[in-house]
């Protein structure tokens, strides 16, 4: 069986803390815990689990206090949280059987990462991220805001999940870091120039993000999920900015880089829903149910919109042309994705009376699924 240092940097995370690391009770040999400046319970809660804590003076760098907390392990692993995650029952149980099989010359282990989650609990968003690492391999956190582990050799990638359940409200704090290197001069690399983007457009900066998002595309050294992301976010700030010609070029720019993608198809089809063009938009709907979804990248997963989503959005397409049976189906095929969805249930009864002894009920939809009767 191997054994696993849990390494984690902190500050001010009394609220969260002790959920977290509940979950690695049992699954932890050692808890390294590097504290950047707490004035809470922070490092109190830590102690009541046994942890090892060290202090570290914040220096607007991530990758640095991540390193410095790799540099305390003791075991043959090494695995990293942030204080809001979390892990479920069924995942520490995943990660009990993978303490005992995983086998010695594995060099990390990628697991999902869960972000985001429909009215029903169910994940909507994920991605995969390298979260244990063989200590003697050395790997190290580059980049001092939106780090990241650098990794190579042999991959393992497991089922057990991570929970990422954020307590915090969202600051400026990477913005103002970003900020900070670039009125220093700092040539940022090709990753910096699209994570400054992102926290640009996340601020509503949109004409300085969609800047930034071309600088980054113009490097030609961007990775994929991360070059057609830009795109579409790109796309999204010239929405914003009232430019639909600059947003439809965008979304349109992500065929540089893949074949169509269910959001892309979303996207755009709300891009020509809004310019009353429903039978364009139920064209790029319909492809987004009808791609497969894939799952084997490292890259962001959003079921959302090869879901529910495009159910909804054709439904809405059908209404407008009149096809109030065709619109029905749609969204209760919609509903049969995310049951408790106000719109949509609004949208049944809006049917039932509309259609009286015609209106096709969610049980109906769901044998036809696919079928388009």
């Amino acid at each position: 069986m191997i054994t696993i240092s849990l390494c984690m940097i902190v500050r001010n995370e009394e609220n969260s803390l002790g959920q977290c690391l509940s979950g690695m009770v049992g699954i932890a040999d050692e808890i390294v815990i590097v504290d950047t400046g707490s004035t809470d319970r922070t490092k109190e809660i830590a102690a009541s689990f046994g942890a090892v804590i060290y202090d570290f003076e914040w220096i607007d760098d991530f990758a640095a206090a991540r390193n410095y907390s790799f540099s305390k392990a003791t075991k043959d692993y090494i695995m990293w949280l942030d204080a809001d995650d979390t892990i479920t029952p069924v995942d520490q149980e995943r990660l009990r059987q993978l303490k005992q099989t995983l086998p010695p010359e594995i060099d990390t282990v990628t697991m999902p990462y869960n972000l985001a989650f429909d009215g029903e609990g169910n994940v909507i968003s994920t991605l995969r991220r390298n979260r244990l690492v063989r200590r003697e391999c050395g790997f190290q956190w580059i980049g001092p805001v939106h780090e990241y582990l650098a990794v190579a050799g042999r991959a393992y990638a497991s089922d057990a999940c991570i929970t990422h359940k954020k307590d915090k409200a969202h600051t400026d704090r990477n913005l103002r870091i970003y900020r900070k290197r670039a009125e220093q001069g700092e040539q940022f690399s090709p990753r910096d120039l699209y994570y400054y983007a992102n926290e640009l457009r996340d601020h509503q900066f949109n004409e300085e993000a969609v800047d930034y998002y071309g600088r980054f595309l113009a490097t030609g050294q961007g990775w994929i999920e991360d070059n057609f992301q830009a795109c579409l976010k790109g796309a999204e700030c010239w929405g914003r900015l009232g430019d639909k010609m600059q947003e439809f070029q965008w979304l349109c720019r992500t065929l540089i880089y893949d074949k169509p993608r269910a959001e892309f198809c979303c996207r755009l089809g709300a891009h020509l829903f809004e310019q009353v063009k429903y039978e364009q938009a139920i064209y790029w709907y319909d492809l987004a149910v009808r791609l497969p979804v894939d799952t084997g990248n490292m890259g962001m997963t959003n079921k959302a919109v090869s879901t529910w989503v495009p159910h909804l959005q054709l439904c809405m397409c059908y209404d407008k042309l009149g096809q109030h049976q065709k619109a029905n189906y749609h969204n209760e095929l919609a509903l049969s994705y995310y049951p408790s969805h106000p719109s949509m249930q609004y949208n049944r009864n809006y049917f039932k009376n509309l259609l009286g002894t015609r209106y096709v009920g969610l049980n109906a939809a769901r044998v036809n699924k696919g079928r388009g009767d």
